[in-house]
């Protein structure tokens, strides 16, 4: 009877630790709230569509999205999709790292840190 006691102790011991385990999120930020900073989150519906430029907005404002030139990565994102962007905000532009779309697919389109990989291809179609 006591080793049944045990077993079944550590089993529900196993399923909170398991079930207590930390996940990682990023803090969103409101586009209102943005300071020139690497590493933000946003999230918010395509507005419009140039090139690889579009413009977010998440009911607080709206800001133009850089991801990078089209002859590097073609990104394909339509008005009115529903999208998660990390990047900087840098000289009142947000320039993407990462863009997550509602379906979870994701998008790489540069690393956080160090110069854009384009800028040393640059001209080298």
């Amino acid at each position: 009877m006591q080793r049944k006691k045990l077993n079944l102790g550590l089993a529900i011991a196993t399923t909170i630790s398991i079930t207590l385990s930390p996940v990682l999120v990023q803090a969103q930020t409101k586009i209102r709230d943005l300071q020139q900073s690497r590493g933000i989150t946003l999230s918010g519906k395509v507005i419009s569509v140039v090139g690889n430029d579009f413009t977010l907005s998440d009911g607080t404002g709206q800001i133009i999205v850089d991801a990078g030139p089209r002859w590097w990565k073609e990104i394909n994102v339509l008005p009115g999709e529903e999208l998660t962007v990390v990047g900087e905000f840098d000289e009142g532009e947000f320039d993407a790292f990462t863009i997550t779309r509602a379906n979870g697919n994701v998008i790489n389109i540069r690393p956080a840190a160090g110069p854009p990989p384009w800028s040393r291809s640059r001209g080298k179609r």
